[in-house]
């Protein structure tokens, strides 16, 4: 009911009902008829009245009971609402108001509220009235039927309402303890992080305690680990015994709660403490065994000035939120103990150290994301080959666990021994993916591998579902260099897919190659093509030492801006020490076309005599022109012929003729009849060194001659 009607009848008019009697309207009394007859046998003398509401003609009907409760004679009282503010003070009227205009917008079937009425003698007493809302088929609002009753006994004054209200405050407060410090501890992954929820000033808060300890058990022993505040430490109890008389102490022998209700009971229990506490004013104070299956895990200590005692409700409150504790104690433990095993396990599969590799600077960096700190499948490797050659490798295997790490260790070792027996780079990756699929597990890899010839610069790529790497040029530029790939590791073997193409590229002195991971430039919410430009551009405007410039690329993920672990391997080839180009010449021979290779044998005539290789221009002549003569014979397409010059250690011709068959060559017997299978006998008995590269479609059969430099000897 109300003592106004400002805020109801605009509700009732928002409904589509009217303020007003309509015709053809019935007159619904059924529930009020019923109300109003049963207070009147009833109600009277239980200081409860009734009313009626007819909200289409404003009129407000109450039984005397009802006159009664607002201390009015039937006389003093028109049936208009407005009526009533002689006796309900405008604060009270509006909160009214209001609850009765949200309860007919609303929809509600009825309401209730408290309010105060002032009598007569200007004395406040308190009400309370509950209304049921009538609506006609079309759900408008047409009438409110209800009772009141005298709340004085129940809500004797304001200041015994408040009190109520404090108490129920303060209950709900207790048992919200228990939710809140969980819900803190929720993204607590180590016991540091359950330590410092409950040690700060908001953890302290969620207790409802003035000070906190918090020791661990170890050997017999409780180690401190959390004071607060820090004036609260006690000296001498960083390490105590189990036995020793100390509240905390006890609480782990007995494996029970240790309540202590007031100063005296404190000061004649533990006297060994209570000088040393007493000026901070403590009241009272519980210590907690936290336990886990059975096990003390550590012990809780909550300290309070502003209280004495514990009642049961607040002493199972307190067991609630010590088993809260010492679940999130727990899982911590166990996750801190497999990221130990975790950490040790890649650790160990991890290069300790990085092979010197003449003709390049190598850098390489692992970082454990600082976000969640889990142990993943990252890895690196550098591997020396024969000839100058290195392998770099970086490889990401999927999960963040110890099993991701036990797989990334033999994938890792199985790489290397592949590319160490001489397999091209496309073999290495397929047989590390078939190794990948035998093995019992369902965990795949991604993984891009560069193999480098640091004499020539040339490097060849294989990527295994990996993100393409980012190539430094010598103006500090950088671009990120599109590899074709295949599927990841053990996935390509499940699907029968195991021909991966290889990319080649020519790495010059002073540029850099950029292998990572994906928790490098990955970020949720962000696209990764962002985030690798983004990578590019520091690479760009980073520092020219390697070291300094891998550390600052880790820096993301060292910041905790990333979610995931990040590997990293930096390679630069060198510029004194890498052999360099004296010269280069390519040319294009198409199968019957007798011109084009006249024209590339007078190349190579020329290009020798010309670059001071003129004692050995027969046997490159003739060498050159057996492979020429080899691709166009055995293989369709056309034959590329390059020649250039390479020094180093020594100054050396090399001649290149690729085509386009995988098919490779190798060394035979000749024939009976003398005319075929002495090609490559005759490369190998002229050369100095020959061999084949696998370009993925094609391959690349090259051969070197040792030749004197410009003043007439044989170093570079």
């Amino acid at each position: 009911m109300d003592a106004g009607t400002g805020g109801v009848e605009a509700a009732v008019r928002r409904c589509g009902g009217s303020a007003s009697p309509a015709a053809g309207d019935t007159d619904a009394t059924g529930a009020a008829g019923v109300t109003c007859c049963f207070l009147d046998t009833y109600g009277a003398g239980l200081g409860m009245g009734s009313f009626e509401w007819d909200l289409r003609s404003g009129e407000l009907l109450l039984d005397d009971e009802g006159l009664a409760l607002f201390d009015l004679r039937r006389d003093e009282f028109d049936n208009r609402p407005q009526s009533l503010a002689v006796r309900v003070p405008p604060g009270e009227a509006h909160r009214l108001d209001v609850q009765v205009s949200q309860a007919i917008k609303n929809g509600d079937c009825g309401y209730g509220a408290y309010f105060r009425v002032r009598l007569r003698d200007g004395s406040l007493h308190w009400r309370h009235t509950q209304g049921h809302v009538l609506r006609d088929g079309s759900e408008r609002p047409q009438r409110i039927v209800g009772i009141l009753r005298d709340a004085t006994r129940e809500l004797s004054d304001s200041t015994a309402h408040r009190e109520r209200v404090e108490a129920e405050a303060d209950r709900r407060r207790r048992t919200s303890v228990v939710q809140g410090t969980t819900a803190a501890l929720a993204h607590a992954r180590t016991v540091a992080d359950v330590i410092d929820v409950l040690s700060d000033a908001q953890g302290l808060a969620h207790l409802g305690a003035s000070h906190l300890v918090m020791g661990l058990v170890e050997a017999g022993r409780i180690r401190l680990v959390a004071e607060g505040p820090p004036e609260g430490y006690v000296p001498g109890t960083r390490l105590t015994r189990v036995d020793e008389a100390y509240p905390m102490s006890e609480a782990v022998r007995t494996l029970s709660p240790r309540y202590i209700e007031t100063p005296e009971e404190f000061a004649a229990s533990y006297p060994l403490l209570w000088p040393h506490i007493e000026h901070l004013g403590i009241a009272s104070a519980a210590y907690l065994p936290l336990i886990a299956q059975a096990k003390p895990l550590g012990v809780l200590g909550l300290l309070y000035q502003d209280r004495t005692g514990f009642t049961q409700e607040e002493r199972t409150v307190l067991v609630a939120l010590g088993s809260s504790i010492a679940q999130s104690l727990q899982r911590a433990m166990f996750y801190e103990q497999e990221k130990d095993l975790a950490q040790g396990l890649q650790q160990a599969m991890l290069p300790r150290s990085i092979p010197g590799v003449p003709g390049a600077d190598i850098a390489v960096r692992y970082r454990s994301a600082a976000v969640g700190r889990d142990i993943g499948g990252d890895w690196y490797d550098v591997i020396p080959l024969p000839g100058g050659r290195v392998g770099a490798v970086i490889g990401d295997v999927q999960g963040h666990d110890t099993h991701a790490a036990a797989v990334m260790g033999q994938l890792r070792i199985v790489l290397r021994a592949y590319a160490a027996e001489g397999h091209t780079p496309a073999t290495v990756m397929a047989r590390a993916s078939g190794f990948l699929h035998e093995l019992d597990t369902e965990r795949f890899a991604t993984c891009l591998y560069a193999e480098a010839d640091l004499s020539t610069g040339v490097v060849q790529l294989v990527r295994a579902g990996h993100i393409d790497p980012l190539l430094r040029l010598t103006d500090g530029t950088c671009r990120r260099v599109p590899v074709e790939g295949g599927l990841p590791l053990g996935l390509s073997a499940e699907f029968g897919r195991l021909d991966y193409p290889v990319t080649t590229l020519e790495l010059d002195p002073d540029q850099m190659l950029l292998l990572y991971t994906d928790g490098l430039v990955e970020e949720p919410g962000a696209d990764l093509d962002d985030g690798t430009q983004a990578l590019a551009e520091m690479v760009s405007v980073g520092p020219g030492d390697l070291e300094e410039l891998a550390d600052l690329l880790c820096g993301r993920v060292d910041d905790g801006r990333g979610d995931d672990d990040a590997a990293l391997l930096l390679m630069r080839r060198r510029v004194m020490d890498a052999p360099r180009s004296g010269g280069r010449l390519q040319q294009h021979v198409a199968p019957n076309d007798p011109e084009a290779l006249a024209e590339a044998r007078h190349m190579i005539r020329a290009a020798v005599r010309a670059w001071g290789a003129r004692d050995r221009a027969d046997e490159i002549e003739l060498a050159a022109d057996e492979l020429i003569t080899n691709a166009l014979m055995h293989t369709e397409g056309t034959a590329i012929v390059t020649l250039r010059v390479v020094s180093g250690a020594d100054r050396r011709l090399r001649v290149d003729v690729e085509d386009s068959s995988s098919a490779l060559p190798r060394l035979r017997a000749a024939s009976d009849d003398g005319v075929s299978g002495r090609g490559l006998l005759l490369v190998d008995r002229l050369a100095d060194v020959w061999g084949v590269d696998s370009r993925g479609v094609g391959k690349c059969v090259w051969c070197e001659f040792i030749v004197p430099t410009r003043d007439g000897t044989g170093e570079g």
